[in-house]
Order: structure tokens, then sequence, then C-alpha cells
């Protein structure tokens, strides 16, 4: 007779487990090269993702450049002044560049436009100045005085635009320092929340674009950067050139740091954004410290005699009266 278990043939059974545990083994093997295969099909959709951020970021970037970097014909005139006298050595310094970029002018034409203004300031201030000194103030000047101003009147107009630039540079970084520590903040709230570099510097695009449109405008090119720039290194060290800030230098070099030795970039920044705070603060503590001494002239010259004339003025008019 044949054996039985349970109503069931002992070799059905032993063939069943054995199917099972055979099935059991093949399934095992084969699950990771299922979750691999799963887990690449994840990273294309990221990078397809990407990619089409990319995408998008340079299309609307060609966009804005094609509307805001047309040239006028004002623009192409200083543009034939320029290539007219042969100027192209005087745009070649890095450092013209660079200061037209921290003025907010990254035209492709804004280097030649500078150059080709300081020309024109140059000839139009020693034409006007000489006239003037020949026509007007002819026989009120000596020969001495005149070659002086007619010396001085080109150096004014050449270094004119220079000296408009670094105001316009100066007032940038004004403005943004003041809001750098609050966009630092937020930075850290972002990437705490588990954002990505690329989607913490978005954010914090939009979050500040009515409280600064010019450190906005930075933090959204630095997203583009890192959109469609294969080397993440040149994009932060893109973003602390342009605006020229020691705060977005050392941002700059925390985050290069972070990716080099994969550190937390959350923490990095939030000790970056307590050491800005602290010296944001010992700033103003030093210039409320330096108040005092400052008021001590205008004191002295505008608040003192007026205390003295009211303090004295009575006394002086009963002596006065009593005479």
């Amino acid at each position: 007779m044949e054996a039985t278990f349970l109503g069931f043939r002992v070799e059905m059974i032993i063939s069943a487990l054995a199917f099972i545990g055979a099935f059991a083994t093949v399934l095992a093997m084969a699950l990771p090269f299922l979750q691999r295969d799963h887990r690449a099909a994840r990273l294309r959709s990221i990078s397809r993702a990407r990619e089409e951020y990319s995408r998008q970021q340079r299309t609307e970037i060609e966009q804005q450049r094609r509307a805001r970097w047309r040239p006028k014909k004002s623009v192409s005139l200083l543009q034939a002044v320029v290539d007219a006298l042969k100027l192209e050595r005087l745009i070649a310094p890095k450092g013209i560049k660079l200061k037209l970029v921290q003025a907010g002018y990254r035209q492709p034409y804004a280097p030649k436009v500078y150059v080709g203004l300081r020309v024109l300031l140059l000839i139009g201030f020693l034409v006007a100045t000489f006239l003037y000194v020949t026509v007007v103030l002819e026989d009120q000047l000596i020969f001495f005085q005149k070659v002086l101003v007619l010396a001085a009147a080109p150096v004014v107009g050449f270094y004119l635009p220079h000296l408009l630039l670094v105001n316009i540079i100066q007032k940038r970084r004004k403005e943004m320092e003041l809001v750098f520590p609050d966009a630092l903040d937020l930075l850290v709230i972002s990437s705490e929340a588990g954002l990505s570099i690329e989607a913490a510097f978005q954010r914090v695009t939009n979050e500040i674009e009515d409280v600064s449109p010019v450190l906005s405008e930075e933090f959204g090119l630095t997203t583009a950067e890192l959109a469609f720039l294969g080397d993440r290194r040149r994009a932060y060290t893109n973003f602390a050139d342009r605006t020229g800030l020691p705060a977005a230098k050392s941002l700059t070099v925390t985050l290069l740091q972070a990716e080099k030795y994969g550190t937390s970039v959350s923490q990095a920044l939030k000790v970056l954004s307590q050491e800005n705070r602290a010296e944001r603060l010992s700033k103003a503590e030093r210039k409320a410290a330096a108040l005092p001494a400052k008021l001590t002239v205008p004191m002295i010259v505008f608040f003192l005699p007026v205390l003295m004339v009211v303090i004295l003025g009575p006394a002086a008019i009963r002596v006065a009266e009593l005479q």
C-alpha cells in the first residue's frame, strides 16, 4: 500500500515541497536583479526629469536674453565706435567684464558699450571744455589755467563712467547684504526639509523676489546653472563672483566642501547661517559703539551754540535792561 498523509500521497507532498523550495530559491536569486532594474528605472526617470528641467531653464533664459539684450541704436553706435577705433584690447581684461556683471549688466555687448561710452565722454568733455574756454572764458583765464582745465576735462569724462559703475555695484551689494541672511535661513530650512540644493535655490528665488529682486535674480541664475552646467563648482563660483559678497563666497566654500567630503549640507548651512547672523550683530554693535564719537562734532557745532544761547540769553537780556 502506498503511504498517505491527510489523504495525500507522500510522494506528491514531497514533490510539492521541492517545487515550492526551488521556486523560492529562484525568486530569492532573481529579486535583487528585479530591484536593481527598478532602481535603474527610477534613476533614468530622474535623469530625464533633470534634462527636461534643464531644457526649460535654457529656453527661459534664452527668451529673456533675446528680450532684454536686444541692442538699441545708441548701443549699436557705441559698438561701432569701439570697432572703428579698434579698442577691443580694452575689453579683454576680466576685471571690466566682472565689474559689469556685478553691476547687473550681463549683456554680451556691455563691455563694448562701456568702453565706447568712456571714449565718447572723453572726446565730448574735451570739445565742450575747449569751446567754453575759448569762447566764454577767453579773457578771464590765463594760458596756464586754460591748459590745466583742458587737461582735466578729458580725465573727468574718461573716469566718470567708472565712478558711476562703482556706485551701482556698491548699491547692489548693500541691497543684497541686507537680505542675504534671510535668504541663507530660507536655504537652511529648505535643505532640512529634504529638498535638493537646486530645489532649495529655486525656493529661495521665489520667496525673496518681492523683497530683493537683485538677490533673487542671482539665486535664479545659480539655479539655472546648476541645472544645465556639468560642473557644480563652476556654478557656485559664478554665484560668488557675480555678487561679490563675502557671505556668498563663504556659502560657495561651504557647499563645495560639503560635496567634496560628503558632509551634511543642511548642517553646514546651519553653521554658516549662525556665523552670518553673529557677524551681522557684531557689525551693528560696532556701528553703535562708534556713534558717540561721530556725534561729537555735530553736537559741538550745532547743539552747543543753541544751548548756550538758550541758557545765557535771558541773563544777557536782564543785564542789558539793568544798564
